[in-house]
């Protein structure tokens, strides 16, 4: 146990190291966040279709040599947010078609564009990172720190502003069409956000398995909570200590980022499950 810390504390002493915590917490902080809205209006598969659409725009920003990918994949990545909602409201293409389609063309045109253009020497690498997170968060540069704590901020401090309408138009959307409230800009406003989240989420446990950071910790929190504040808490709380956790284990055993911190949700997950289905959910 004594040479674990020490090992933790030899690694603790390094920049790169310093920059995945602040980073990874953040993240999960923003993901645990809409994860709840997300999963209680069945908007679960947005997540995982704007992630593949990021990981186009990344090969794209990649290919056109951009030194920073993250505003050009961020600004991609809103626009096919805004073009899914836009898509949902019609009667032709369903809105499940929508994503699916674009989910699937946007990863094939990624990994094409990766093949054709790319002057890696080690592209298996660099799609397997981009992909599973394999080290993306470990080499992080500031400038892309900055942006992830800037763009953290003002997610987490959007969904504190508008707490109160997005549990309306979480719960009961004709209600709050029906008082006045304009649904659809809000659930724009929430697509725009998630995309943002999305984009950052990429440097930490890659395009593939993004959609862990959105489901498992308002999955697991639902098994044992049962009002939306606390759910949104205990969300919250979990996702930080699970991505902590899954860094942490990963510097020390060498294992990939993304899938260990992913690895860690599904314990925690089945853990919450069976205290929530003996105790039949604690607290209200």
């Amino acid at each position: 146990m004594n040479e674990i810390f020490e090992k933790l504390q030899f690694y603790l002493q390094y920049q790169f190291v310093s920059y995945a915590l602040i980073v990874g917490i953040l993240i999960s902080l923003c993901s645990s966040l809409l994860g709840i809205t997300l999963v209680l209006k069945r908007f679960s598969f947005i997540g995982d279709g704007l992630s593949h659409v990021a990981f186009g725009s990344m090969a794209i920003a990649t290919i056109i040599g951009f030194k920073n990918d993250m505003p050009i994949t961020l600004i991609i990545t809103i626009a096919c947010a805004i073009l899914l909602i836009r898509k949902g409201e019609n009667r032709k293409i369903s809105g499940d078609a929508s994503i699916a389609m674009l989910s699937v063309g946007a990863l094939a045109l990624g990994y094409l564009l990766m093949n054709l253009f790319s002057t890696s020497s080690n592209l298996s690498g660099d799609v397997c990172s981009t992909l599973f997170g394999a080290t993306s968060i470990l080499t992080l540069t500031k400038t892309k720190l900055y942006l992830c704590v800037i763009l953290s901020v003002i997610v987490v401090s959007i969904f504190l502003i508008f707490y109160n309408k997005i549990f309306a138009i979480t719960f009961d959307e004709n209600f709050a069409k029906a008082i006045g409230t304009k649904t659809n800009i809000y659930n724009l406003f929430i697509a725009v956000i998630i995309a943002v989240v999305i984009v950052l989420a990429m440097n930490l446990v890659g395009s593939l398995l993004i959609s862990a950071l959105i489901i498992f910790p308002a999955l697991s929190s639902m098994q044992i909570f049962k009002s939306f504040r606390s759910v949104t808490i205990c969300s919250a709380i979990m996702s930080v200590i699970c991505s902590v956790i899954g860094i942490l284990i990963s510097i020390l055993a060498g294992t990939p980022v993304g899938s260990t911190i992913v690895v860690v949700y599904i314990v925690i997950f089945i853990i919450f499950y069976l205290i929530g289905n003996i105790f039949g959910g604690i607290i209200k």
